[in-house]
């Protein structure tokens, strides 16, 4: 094996011969033969025994040669991560448009919100006009009025026009409605879009990031309107029931107001008035025995006095809870006595009935035309058409009232013990 020295020392001395050669060529050739050699050829090949150039030498001995050491910084650090190629991508130019969507969608919302605020003022606004009037009827009523006094009459009608207007802002609640229900579709579908940018190809990391923050933004925004609709589902829900109630109450006031008495909410606004009788039978405690049916204290089935018309004779009996058995004897809830034009029996009833309620939320009424069968055919038939027509009237007052139409049964029937006609009203449990 040759040694690196002894490798350079043949070197030299290899270099050094071919110059001696070299030396020896060009003088045999002679000199004057050597421009015209340079002119009609290549440069001669110079040989010598002088060190490579350093350029030279870099670029023969360049390979193989010690790559640079990489560390974790150059790979994670600015080198990596070039500004340049932010906002380049298509995931990137996806994010920017993701974006400008929900900026228009944020605003969107923005102004239905105020939409919303703007209807809810509106709505209070006509909800206190209207209870003022209200309020000035009932006060009035409670202090004593007369019939269908023109003043009353007047806020009767401001009060119809506030609810109207009430009805035009339900409107406007479900306009906004199918406004922020577009909306909701319309973010549900960006959510849906953010989420799919994820799984395109070509994107770096900050678009990942910006996703992220994108996705995060959408869903607070999907929260707001989330929040928005169920506010404007609750106010058209609870505006409707409003209405429906205070429409009955209407009918009962109008009635007060026309006949100069004071009355009270319609017969109607009653949340137990339809549902069924639990049974007891699981239950602890005492509970009546099966085909038992409970009876009114004494003090509700004894009479009051009863008020007397100008000629002496009571116009109607004071009101009486009392069920209405079958097959007996049946004792009327109340009794009222046609023997004059003006009897006023709206308040005794009202009162009456909506005792019954109270106690019987489930029971039926029976309203029963009652005439005299005294005289000739011509006298009871026509005693018969006043009975009946009087009976009418006092189911319109029913009506007016708030009483459902489909609870109250209709018959006539003569009567030896009465004098003048009669309208008889009974409880059915």
């Amino acid at each position: 094996m040759v040694s690196m020295k002894e490798f350079t020392a043949k070197r030299a001395l290899f270099l050094r011969t071919a110059m001696a050669c070299a030396v020896v060529v060009m003088s045999s050739t002679g000199m004057a033969s050597a421009p015209a050699h340079a002119q009609s050829g290549p440069p001669p090949l110079v040989i010598t025994n002088e060190p490579l150039p350093a350029e030279l030498r870099s670029r023969v001995y360049a390979r193989p040669a010690r790559s640079p050491e990489i560390t974790g910084a150059q790979v994670s650090g600015a080198s990596y991560f070039k500004d340049s190629d932010v906002g380049t991508t298509i995931v990137s130019r996806k994010v920017d448009n993701l974006r400008s969507e929900l900026f228009s969608l944020q605003g969107k919302v923005s102004r239905l919100s105020e939409k919303l605020v703007r209807l809810e003022t509106l709505g209070q606004s006509h909800a206190a006009e209207y209870y003022a009037s209200v309020a000035t009827i009932n006060t009035q009523l409670q202090s004593g009025t007369t019939p269908g006094n023109p003043r009353l009459v007047g806020k009767l009608g401001a009060a119809r026009n506030d609810l109207e207007k009430l009805s035009d802002n339900i409107s406007g609640l479900n306009s906004l409605a199918l406004e922020v229900s577009n909306t909701a579709s319309t973010s549900a579908f960006l959510l849906e879009s953010a989420r799919a940018a994820y799984s395109l190809s070509g994107a770096i990391e900050e678009d990942h990031v910006q996703l992220a923050q994108l996705e995060d933004a959408v869903n607070a925004t999907v929260v707001v309107i989330d929040r928005l609709l169920n506010n404007v589902n609750d106010d058209i829900t609870r505006t409707v029931a409003y209405m429906g109630t205070e429409r009955e109450n209407m009918r009962a006031l109008a009635l007060a107001v026309t006949t100069g008495d004071l009355f009270g909410k319609s017969l109607s606004n009653r949340p137990f008035s339809n549902v069924q009788q639990a049974s007891l039978s699981s239950m602890g405690g005492a509970h009546a025995p099966r085909g038992m049916t409970m009876q009114a204290p004494p003090a509700m089935m004894a009479p009051a006095p009863a008020a007397t018309s100008s000629y002496g004779a009571p116009a109607y009996a004071a009101p009486a809870v009392a069920a209405a058995p079958v097959g007996g004897a049946a004792r009327p809830l109340v009794k009222i006595r046609f023997d004059r034009p003006d009897v006023s029996y709206e308040q005794p009833v009202y009162l009456a009935v909506n005792e019954a309620l109270s106690r019987y939320p489930s029971s039926r009424f029976e309203l029963v035309a009652v005439h005299p069968n005294q005289g000739n055919a011509a006298q009871v038939a026509i005693e018969s058409t006043r009975a009946r027509r009087n009976a009418e009237r006092v189911l319109r007052s029913l009506t007016q009232m708030g009483m459902d139409l489909s609870r109250v049964d209709l018959s006539y029937t003569p009567s030896a013990q009465a004098t003048s006609s009669e309208v008889h009203l009974y409880v059915r449990r």
